[in-house]
């Protein structure tokens, strides 16, 4: 058994009593209340999940593991000469909640490189998807192709005690982390370059060998880093992580969960947003032909843009009420790296502009920019010009989230999630009872 693994069975066997006293003892308290407005909603800010992975702060952003970004981007170790920390490292923290010094980080880079090797049939399979797919779609038919491999599968088939499901999955979600880069960058090597791959380099960290099988030079290597660190978690409530939670408690094992959350993911109201964002961006500069707009020019096209009915991309969260240290951090990275970049000139001003207008216009409850108003133009900078392709890149990141989520679910005996329905005369007669109490929330969102 790794250093890692013997770690995170001394963290479950702490945390299972903890769990196991609020559940026997607690059970009956009562954590929250539901009002109609949430369940016709999207059951939007029900206290209905949990996790210890991360949790969404409304002022500070995500926190892994109580860390908050800037914490983590600054003391995870980092690769000689790297700017931003090994991916490596955020698996150890997600997993484990300790941060990892240099020698953690060498065992999971030692274990992912072990595992990196991607069956022959899985080249085949993407292979033989229509050109024209959409590179989520091949994604989640790779990841998917993957589950003959599934370790808890054949061990739940052979008959394993309950109490070892995290063991099983923990090596399904160690094989599957170790690959992404290889199936990310052979989807793009499928779909954009006329299935010319680029061989790995196993001498190379998860974001190094992802930089360096897209073909992109430094610093792409420190932006792959930082965008999956970034896009890893963000709490159990999101579609992509409820969805492979949800699939996950059905005892699915971790290749059909993370295929679901890739699924989930594909939307445009989640992972789809950093599209938007860019198509946006390029209309406006077409429409300026390259010109740098003034703030009065800017000022009117974001007026026109609300005017017309749509949103303004990028903009606004369901529960930060600040700037999202995720666009905070790549803003930096763009103002060292890239500040001439007229693109990112663009997203500059509109972080001046559009704030303003949003709080004048009196809509929104967060003005401020997400995660998804910067991230799409750094890939645009650095030559990555497919923007279908960006929710792949969430994907990856994320699935390394989830799959610290799934371990945890199966050592902690999380049950199959089963929620009630009620019919909609059920949920009239309780709305229009005159005894009905009403919440005095103003903010459903947190």
């Amino acid at each position: 058994m790794s250093r890692l693994k013997d770690k995170l069975y001394d963290k479950i066997e702490q945390q299972r009593p903890r769990i196991n006293k609020l559940n026997k003892e607690f059970g009956d308290v009562i954590v929250d209340e539901v009002t109609v407005g949430q369940l016709l909603g999207g059951v939007r800010g029900v206290k209905c999940l949990i996790t210890d992975i991360s949790y969404l702060d409304p002022f500070e952003g995500i926190r892994y593991r109580g860390y908050t970004l800037p914490e983590v981007i600054e003391q995870l170790p980092k690769p000689k000469g790297g700017e931003m920390p090994y991916v490596e490292g955020l698996v150890h923290l997600l997993l484990t909640g300790e941060m990892p010094g240099d020698k953690e980080v060498e065992e999971v880079l030692d274990e992912f490189q072990k595992r990196r090797i991607l069956p022959r049939y899985v080249y085949e399979v993407i292979d033989s998807m229509p050109c024209c797919s959409h590179p989520m779609t091949v994604f989640a038919t790779a990841v998917m192709t993957l589950q003959r491999e599934s370790f808890f599968a054949k061990k739940y088939k052979g008959g394993i005690s309950k109490w070892e499901y995290w063991d099983a999955t923990y090596e399904d979600a160690m094989n599957l982390m170790a690959k992404l880069p290889e199936i990310g960058t052979y989807i793009y090597a499928k779909l954009y370059r006329d299935g010319k791959r680029i061989q790995q380099n196993p001498a190379l960290d998860f974001g190094g060998n992802f930089a360096h099988m897209m073909g992109i030079a430094k610093p792409y290597d420190d932006v792959s880093r930082l965008y999956f660190i970034l896009h890893a978690d963000h709490e159990s409530g999101n579609v992509s992580a409820h969805t492979g939670h949800l699939v996950s408690s059905s005892l699915s094992d971790l290749y059909l969960s993370i295929a679901s959350m890739i699924n989930g993911l594909a939307g445009p109201l989640h992972g789809l947003a950093n599209q938007e964002v860019l198509r946006w961006l390029l209309e406006l500069y077409d429409k300026m032909e390259g010109k740098i707009p003034t703030d009065d020019e800017m000022s009117q096209y974001v007026w026109d843009t609300l005017n017309s009915g749509q949103v303004i991309p990028g903009y606004g969260h369901a529960v930060l009420r600040k700037t999202d240290p995720r666009y905070s951090l790549q803003r930096e990275f763009a103002l060292k790296h890239m500040p001439d970049d007229p693109l990112f000139q663009y997203v500059d001003k509109l972080y001046k502009v559009v704030p303003p207008i949003l709080v004048e216009q009196g809509k929104a409850k967060n003005p401020w920019p997400n995660v998804d108003a910067q991230s799409g133009v750094i890939q645009w900078h650095y030559g990555l010009r497919e923007y279908d392709f960006y929710t792949v890149l969430f994907g990856i990141g994320r699935a390394i989230g989830i799959c610290a989520n799934l371990i945890w679910d199966r050592a902690l005996l999380y049950p199959l999630e089963r929620p009630k329905s009620i019919t909609t005369e059920m949920l009239e007669k309780i709305a229009f009872d005159p005894k009905a109490k009403r919440s005095k929330k103003k903010d459903s969102g947190e």
